[in-house]
C-alpha cells in the first residue's frame, strides 16, 4: 500500500503555488494556441500536476497562496491575474507566453489586457483602485498608456509571502523593529496585561480593534506589558515611534495600508510610541492623530498622560511601577546569593529609588564584576549609622550600587534639566546656626521618610503632602544653590536645576505639561530638584479677570501639587520672598531664609573661599570683609584674582584681590567706595 510521503509545510506549500502556477500557465498556453500566436517554446508547455488533494487538504496552516485569497477576499479571475503576476518572476515560460501574446511588441510582461482575454470569469471591477489587487498593493501598475496594457508586477512582499518566506515590507521594517519579549514585569504590571488581553474585545465585522493605552513614565516596563499581552492574545507585538510616521498625507496613508495588509496576513499587533515625541515637535499630532483614528488592526499606545482620541473607542490601562514588596523581591532574585551580605541595605535603595525590572538588572550587571570576591557592605552606605567596613578584598556593594543606581536614573532627566555635581560640604556654607539647623532637618527627613512614611504608617494616615518641598529666599549670591549642593553631597543624590522662567509658557496648558515631564522623569532616581526664579511661577495670586489668569494660577496650583507628591525633594529659590502669595507659602514644608552675610561672616567666606593649595601672600580678612559682598561675588573675586596672580607668577595679594573686585563690581553696576577698600593694596 503506496502512502502518501510527509512534507514540511515549506515543501508542501511550494507545490501547491507550483501547481497554481502550472494551471494558469496552461490556460495562457491554451488560450494562445486558440488564437494562433503560440511559439515554438509554448509547444512545449506541460500540462498542470495539481497536487494531492490530500496532502493540500492536510497542510496546517493552509498554503500561503489559499491563507492571501483568503483574507483578502480575492475572486478567480484576481487569484488569476496575481499567480500571472508571479509566475513572470518564478517561472520563466511565463514571460515567454507573455511576449507570445504581444505579438510584435517589444515587451513580455502581464496585462490586465492579457488576462481579460486569457481567463474565464473575467470581470471589469478587478481593475478597479478599491478592488483588493490595487488597494492591498497586491500588483503594481507600471507606466503606460492605459491601464490594461499597463504592465503589471507583484509586489515583493506578497511574492515572498506566497513562497513561504516570512519577510515583513522594507517600508515597514525601516521604520518598525519587533518586540518580542515580555520578561521582566512584576506581578502587578503582568495583572495589567492580563486585564488588557482579557478587556480587549475582537471587533466583529469590518470594525476596528479598540486602541488600547497605556499610560505612565517606564516606557520599558509599558513594552513588556503591551508583548505580554499580546503574547496572551497570541498576537506578534511590533513598536513604532510616533515621531517617525510620514508627514505627508500620500506616505502616510501607503503605512497604514501596508501595516494593514500585513495584519491580515500574520496576528500583528502595533505599539505606537509618544513617549520620546518632544514638546517642540508639534507637526506630527496631526499626523498621530489621523494615524490613531484610522488604523484599523490592533494597536497599543504608549503615553505619559492619557490622550485625548476622538473618532476610536479607547481603553486606557494605568501602567504602575512596581511597589516597595516587588522591587525587594526583584532586587533579592538580581543579586542571588549576594543579598543576604546586604542586610537592611536593598530596603534603603528601595525607599530612594524607585526602578523597574529592567533598571534593577542593568544595575546589579553594573555594579557586580562576573567573578566578584564576597563585598564588604557599609552600614553607611544606607545612612542607618557610622561605617564598619570589614577586611575584604571586594568592594562596598551597598555604595557601588548606590552609585549604579543613581547613574541608572540619570538618562531621563538630562536632557529637561542641568545636573550640579556636587561637590560642596557643610564646612563651605557659611549661614547663621538657625538656618544651618533647618537645612539639617530637610537631610534628616529626605533620609527618614521611608521609616516615617511606610514603617511607622505616616502614609497610610494620610496620604497627601508626603513630598518633601522647601523655599530658599535670599538675595543673589547668598548660598541658596550651594545649600541645594550640599544637601545633595550628603545625601549622595544627584542635584539638577530647572529654570522655571524656561519652563513657564505662555500658550495655555504648556506649563503643566513641561512641570510633568521633569516630575515623571526625576520620579524613578528620586533627584534634589531645584527650580530656581520661583517668582517667575509664584508671584502674587491674580485677581482672575481672563482665561490668562485664571490658568497662571492653575500652574501654581500644578506645581504645589506635584511637589506634596514627588518622592523626593524639590527646592524653590526665590531672590524677592516678599512677591510670594502667602497662601503658596502654607504649603511648603520648610522656608529657610538666607541673610546677606555680616562683616563676621564675610571674614569666615573670604577664609574659606581659597582652596589649601592656593599660595597667598599678606591677605587681611577683617579689612576683606568690609566688602558688602554676599558669599556668590566673594569666589567670583577670589577666582579672578587667582588669574590674574597665576598670570604674573605670584601669589594672591590684596592688591589681586583690589584689582579683581574693581571688575566684579563694575559687572554689577555698583560702585566700590574706599571705605571698603582701605588698606587693600
Amino acid at each position: 500500500m503506496n502512502e502518501t510521503p510527509t512534507l514540511s509545510w515549506e515543501e508542501a506549500n511550494r507545490g501547491c503555488l507550483m501547481a497554481a502556477l502550472s494551471e494558469v500557465r496552461t490556460r495562457l498556453a491554451n488560450f494562445l494556441a486558440h488564437i494562433g500566436h503560440r511559439s515554438a517554446a509554448d509547444q512545449n508547455t506541460p500540462s498542470a500536476r495539481p497536487m494531492p488533494q490530500l496532502v493540500t487538504s492536510a497542510m496546517q496552516p493552509p498554503a500561503a497562496l489559499e491563507t492571501l485569497c483568503g483574507a483578502f477576499g480575492l475572486s478567480t479571475f484576481e487569484r488569476e491575474i496575481l499567480l500571472m503576476c508571479a509566475g513572470v518572476e518564478l517561472d520563466s515560460q511565463f514571460a515567454d507566453l507573455c511576449q507570445a501574446a504581444a505579438k510584435d511588441l517589444p515587451y513580455s510582461f502581464p496585462t490586465f489586457s492579457l488576462a481579460m482575454a486569457a481567463f474565464e470569469n473575467a470581470h471589469w471591477s478587478a481593475l478597479l483602485p478599491t478592488r483588493p489587487l490595487r488597494y492591498w498593493r497586491l500588483v503594481e501598475v507600471g507606466a503606460g498608456n492605459a491601464l490594461t496594457t499597463s504592465p503589471l508586477r507583484i509586489d515583493e512582499r506578497v511574492l515572498h509571502y506566497l513562497a513561504g518566506t516570512s519577510s515583513m515590507d522594507e517600508r515597514l521594517r525601516s521604520l518598525t523593529k519587533p518586540m518580542d519579549t515580555a520578561g521582566g514585569l512584576s506581578l502587578s504590571q503582568y495583572a495589567v496585561a492580563e486585564q488588557i488581553a482579557n478587556r480587549w474585545p475582537r471587533p466583529n465585522g469590518q470594525s476596528p480593534w479598540p486602541a488600547v493605552q497605556l499610560c505612565g513614565g517606564d516606557l520599558g516596563v509599558k513594552r513588556g506589558v503591551a508583548a505580554a499581552a499580546c503574547a496572551i492574545l497570541g498576537l506578534n507585538l511590533c513598536v513604532l515611534r510616533a515621531s517617525a510616521l510620514p508627514r505627508g498625507a500620500d506616505e502616510l496613508e501607503l503605512v497604514i495600508r501596508l501595516w494593514e495588509r500585513e495584519a491580515q496576513l500574520y496576528p500583528l499587533a502595533l505599539l505606537l510610541e509618544f513617549d520620546e515625541m518632544e514638546p517642540s515637535e508639534t507637526s506630527p499630532e496631526a499626523t498621530a492623530n489621523r494615524f490613531l483614528e484610522t488604523f484599523r488592526p490592533p494597536l497599543l499606545v504608549s503615553v505619559r498622560e492619557r490622550r485625548k482620541v476622538v473618532e476610536r473607542l479607547v481603553l486606557s490601562f494605568d501602567v504602575p511601577r512596581p511597589t516597595s514588596a516587588e522591587q525587594g523581591k526583584i532586587w533579592k532574585e538580581a543579586l542571588g546569593a549576594t543579598a543576604s551580605a546586604l542586610n537592611g541595605n536593598v530596603d534603603a535603595l528601595i525607599s530612594q529609588f524607585s526602578l523597574g525590572p529592567g533598571s534593577i538588572h542593568a544595575v546589579v550587571a553594573q555594579a557586580l564584576p562576573t567573578n566578584h570576591a564576597e563585598p564588604s557592605v557599609s552600614p553607611r552606605a544606607s545612612g542607618t549609622g557610622p561605617e564598619t567596613q570589614a577586611q575584604s578584598s571586594g568592594p562596598d556593594l551597598a555604595a557601588t550600587l548606590w552609585e549604579a543606581c543613581r547613574f541608572q536614573s540619570r538618562p531621563a532627566l538630562e536632557g529637561m534639566a542641568q545636573r550640579i555635581a556636587s561637590t560642596a560640604g557643610w564646612d563651605d556654607l557659611v549661614l547663621p546656626e538657625k538656618q544651618k539647623q533647618l537645612l539639617g532637618q530637610i537631610a534628616t527627613q529626605v533620609r527618614q521618610r521611608a521609616k516615617v512614611y511606610q514603617t511607622w504608617g505616616f502614609a497610610s494616615k494620610d496620604s497627601r503632602g508626603l513630598g518633601i518641598s522647601a523655599l530658599f529666599a535670599g538675595p543673589s549670591g547668598t548660598g541658596k544653590t550651594m545649600a541645594g549642593e550640599v544637601l545633595a553631597n550628603q545625601l549622595r543624590l544627584d542635584l539638577y536645576r530647572i529654570d522655571l522662567s524656561q519652563v513657564v509658557s505662555k500658550y495655555i496648558g504648556e506649563t503643566e505639561k513641561n512641570l510633568r515631564r521633569v516630575f515623571d522623569a526625576a520620579e524613578e532616581g528620586a533627584a534634589i530638584l531645584l527650580f530656581d526664579e520661583a517668582d517667575a511661577l509664584f508671584g502674587k495670586r491674580s485677581e482672575v479677570k481672563d482665561s490668562h489668569d485664571r490658568y497662571a494660577n492653575i500652574e501654581v496650583s500644578y506645581l504645589l501639587q506635584r511637589m506634596e507628591a514627588y518622592r523626593g525633594l524639590a527646592i524653590l529659590t526665590t531672590n524677592r520672598k516678599d512677591a510670594l502669595d502667602s497662601a503658596f507659602l502654607r504649603r511648603i514644608r520648610f522656608v529657610v531664609e538666607f541673610p546677606f552675610p555680616e562683616a563676621a561672616q564675610r571674614a569666615e567666606i573670604w577664609r574659606r573661599v581659597f582652596p589649601a593649595q592656593t599660595p597667598t601672600e599678606g591677605l587681611r580678612f577683617d579689612r576683606l570683609a568690609r566688602l558688602n559682598a554676599a558669599g556668590g561675588h566673594i569666589r567670583n573675586i577670589a577666582l579672578g584674582a587667582a588669574f590674574l596672580a597665576a598670570d604674573a607668577e605670584e601669589p594672591v595679594r590684596m592688591s589681586h584681590l583690589l584689582a579683581a573686585a574693581r571688575t566684579e563690581f563694575t559687572k554689577l553696576e555698583r560702585p566700590l567706595t574706599d571705605s571698603e577698600t582701605a588698606g587693600w593694596s
